[in-house]
């Protein structure tokens, strides 16, 4: 029986000019190469200049993946941005984005899943093309997460980056088989009583303020491998497929030992996950759309491979997308 799934058409990526190496971080802070790659993977990663926000990264991506799908903004019904980290506390970065784009019809607006929230991004925008309210989307990840961090504790401000993805979706009739292309399968989950794990001390409602990263890393480590590898099985599960069926898998880039970790649960060798995290860092949202793009550029990807992408973020919020390329 034929069915519509929503298809990648393309990707794009776009990372900030300023490149920061672990070193720098030395010279304030009782820290070292060494011990930040020991501990995290991280080699380096790219600052937002001053006067950039995340609606300019996103459109950076934005304008990089429609190139790359051959779609044109008047063909966009939708865009949705994954972000923490707004430029303002409304309007939404998706309709700045779609301004910039001179995007006239459809709607935008953002998701807010932290590290997790490309992952709830590519599942709504499925869902609007599944359920008819739109035929095109533009999905971004974008966060510019220097502008939150305490640069007084080295336990986290070392750990992440700025940086976007975007994915053009497109509704395509297919078979309805597991051997389609696209979207395939999605699981998302959510438990708020992990909230003091991960999380901003700030916010309009409680302080006024932006507020800044907290991390019990010990326990969100605990909680990543166990919750990827589970998410990610469900969505094969959904999918109609296993762990021998996958030909990449595309983590959310926190950490490289949660990557090996995750993937050794889940029975998939190194040789077929995608790692940037050395040279972006955590770039939360953006962190999978980024590494998507990486990888499609580098020609990683063949038409038909199964793709995994799983990620976990603050809330705790977790999930899981299975599509073919």
């Amino acid at each position: 029986m034929s069915t519509i799934r929503a298809v990648i058409r393309g990707c794009g990526h776009y990372l900030p000019e300023r490149v920061v190496p672990n070193a720098e971080f030395a010279a304030t802070l009782d820290t070292s190469d060494d011990w930040i790659v020991s501990r995290s993977g991280i080699e380096r990663r790219h600052f937002a200049a001053e006067g950039e926000y995340t609606s300019d990264l996103a459109t950076h991506a934005a304008r990089r993946a429609l190139d790359s799908s051959g779609i044109t903004p008047d063909q966009i019904d939708a865009v949705v941005v994954a972000t923490s980290t707004p430029d303002f506390t409304f309007p939404a970065v998706a309709t700045q984005v779609q301004a910039a784009l001179g995007i006239r019809q459809g709607f935008a607006f953002d998701i807010q899943a932290v590290c997790a929230g490309f992952v709830f991004a590519l599942a709504n925008a499925n869902g609007l093309i599944l359920g008819g309210q739109a035929k095109r989307v533009l999905v971004i990840g974008a966060e510019t997460f220097s502008r939150i961090m305490d640069w007084t504790d080295r336990g986290t401000c070392v750990l992440f980056g700025d940086g976007a993805g975007a994915v053009v979706l497109e509704a395509v009739e297919s078979d309805g088989t597991s051997d389609d292309r696209g979207i395939l399968g999605v699981d998302l989950n959510s438990d708020g009583q992990y909230r003091e794990l991960l999380y901003v001390d700030g916010g309009v409602s409680r302080s006024g303020t932006a507020g800044v990263l907290k991390m019990q890393g010990r326990e969100v480590f605990r909680h990543a491998v166990e919750k990827l590898a589970q998410t990610a099985t469900t969505a094969l599960d959904r999918a109609g497929l296993g762990a021998g069926d996958v030909d990449w898998v595309v983590p959310h880039q926190a950490n490289l030992r949660i990557i090996r970790g995750t993937a050794q649960k889940l029975g998939v060798p190194m040789e077929k996950v995608v790692v940037t995290v050395q040279d972006h860092g955590n770039t939360s949202a953006a962190s999978i759309p980024l590494a998507l793009s990486v990888a499609a550029a580098r020609g990683q990807f063949q038409p038909g491979d199964c793709i995994v992408t799983e990620a976990i973020g603050g809330g705790l919020s977790w999930g899981a997308v299975v599509l073919r390329w």
